[in-house]
């Protein structure tokens, strides 16, 4: 809204109002401007986003410095150089051809969290579809049920989990990594929330209207409806899976390892080379980086088209 526009509304306000009106008016107008799209960053907010940034990718860009060096450098300096050194290259080439199986560690690792990303974001969209759309006898601690499994730690359900995998046989396969995986409570609360918000139930009626079966009408309009909030699910759903240790490392082991369980041989031996250990960190934190440049514009604009109430 211009200057003459705001003025021209404050004086018709003041003639059919009063003076007092047209004076709140105003205060009102002067407040949402400074805290709404008007405002403009000022120069502490980007020194905070600046501080925030630098702490945030601080120790990864201390890994590069450690994964760059040598042994004997890191031995007598264990703060390195601000400026990465001339080993990173040797460093990098001496994980993959490591004896720690890397290739195979990290095909498992990409199809495990690409099947659990995917699996997490239907199965909790169906499930938070269910809950938020749909009226059915024990909803409501059904989901308080389910919302209440976060509560358990995982280490609880380790002996019980493991003892099914042995009896089905998946004991150092990746099923057994997967299929537990395929849905989760946090997923379901996620998607559930959100659906309750962003999906009206005027839109399945319709869906149901026009000739739509339920799971059509999942498919066409909530699905959709979803694409912000599954969008931010898949992303921390893969990075999860991407850097899951303990469970992995329980029931697959060395012999049929994941990138985390992987990395973890290179420090099995008694002496520990620092620069070896940091450059498989950063070698399996380049697929997360590329992913996110890839799909942070993506996530952003989805996050935008879910933030916009048409």
């Amino acid at each position: 809204m211009s200057t003459s526009t705001r003025e021209q509304s404050l004086s018709v306000i003041e003639q059919t109002a009063g003076r007092g009106a047209a004076r709140s008016a105003a205060r009102r107008r002067r407040r949402s401007a400074s805290f709404g799209a008007e405002r403009r960053p000022k120069w502490v907010t980007y020194t905070i986003l600046g501080i925030v940034l630098a702490l945030s990718v601080y120790p990864l860009y201390y890994a590069v410095l450690l994964a760059s060096s040598d042994p004997i450098t890191i031995a007598q300096n264990p703060i390195p150089s601000l400026i990465p050194q001339g080993n990173l290259v040797e460093n990098l080439t001496r994980v993959l051809t490591a004896d720690i199986k890397f290739w195979q560690a990290f095909f498992n690792s990409l199809l495990i969290a690409v099947i659990t990303s995917l699996s997490v974001v239907l199965f909790a969209t169906l499930a938070g579809f269910s809950f938020s759309r749909l009226r059915f006898r024990g909803r409501g601690p059904l989901l308080v049920f389910v919302i209440a499994t976060m509560a358990v730690p995982t280490q609880l359900g380790v002996v019980p989990l493991f003892i099914l995998m042995s009896e089905l046989g998946w004991v150092g396969r990746i099923e057994a990594v997967i299929v537990p995986g395929m849905v989760t409570a946090f997923g379901v609360f996620w998607m559930t929330q959100y659906l309750e918000s962003a999906l009206p139930p005027e839109l399945i009626e319709a869906a149901r209207i026009d000739g739509c079966s339920l799971f059509r009408a999942f498919w066409h309009v909530a699905l959709p409806a979803a694409r912000p909030a599954a969008t931010m699910l898949a992303l921390f759903t893969f990075v999860a899976s991407w850097t899951n240790f303990f469970w992995p490392f329980i029931v697959l082991g060395s012999s049929n390892p994941t990138l985390p369980v992987a990395l973890q041989l290179l420090q099995a031996s008694f002496f520990k080379d620092l620069s070896l250990i940091m450059a498989g960190v950063v070698a399996a934190t380049i697929p997360l980086v590329i992913l996110f440049v890839f799909a942070g514009r993506q996530l952003v604009s989805g996050i935008m088209q879910g933030a916009v109430k048409g």
